[in-house]
């Protein structure tokens, strides 16, 4: 899998945790208080909770179920219950390559070259109710700004653009409108 876009480097701000999906994948994303974004299977492997619903603290990501708190590298750190255990290795959660470029969060299943970094000026991340494919970011000009759109797949039925400027947008509340408008039409055409 090439490098998906999955949010906006500014919507996942330290501390913040974030589910989002990626094909049908559930992904966890989190930012520890160092500014590192993750991306990790949103699964506890304890009990299968989802760790979107948990806590960041520090550099450990918490699971709201039992507490079970895993560092950076998705290694269990500490289990409450038992807190003089020091977990084996063995307990740890799947990770995704997590990339920052052009104002993006990045993934990738397994390692590659690092997604293009350029400038740019978030403006927003668009949901869509109809499937996207996979594929590269486009450049498109929209409401007179350069755009930089990544597409997300998210399911059979939904996907997200993740979009930025290449150049300081003018007219920002003129330019949401329109990229809605252009969801609202994409939506509605057969």
């Amino acid at each position: 899998m090439a490098w998906t876009a999955v949010a906006l480097s500014d919507d996942l701000a330290a501390g913040d945790v974030a589910g989002t999906r990626l094909g049908g994948a559930e992904i966890v994303l989190w930012r520890d208080a160092a500014g590192i974004a993750h991306a990790w299977e949103d699964r506890c492997p304890h009990r299968g909770m989802r760790l979107s619903f948990g806590f960041a603290r520090g550099d450990r990501l918490a699971c709201l179920y039992h507490g079970w708190q895993f560092n950076g590298q998705g290694r269990c750190r500490a289990i409450p219950a038992h807190p003089e255990l020091s977990p084996p290795s063995t307990i740890a959660v799947a990770r995704h390559h997590c990339q920052e470029a052009a104002g993006m969060v990045w993934v990738a299943a397994q390692a590659q070259p690092p997604p293009p970094d350029m400038p740019a000026w978030p403006v927003l991340s668009l949901y869509l109710d109809m499937p996207v494919s996979q594929g590269p970011p486009w450049q498109e000009t929209i409401a007179g700004t350069r755009l930089l759109i990544a597409p997300q797949p998210r399911s059979a039925t939904q996907s997200a653009w993740h979009v930025v400027a290449l150049e300081q947008p003018l007219d920002a509340a003129g330019l949401r409108a329109a990229l809605h408008a252009r969801r609202r039409s994409l939506e509605a055409a057969p």
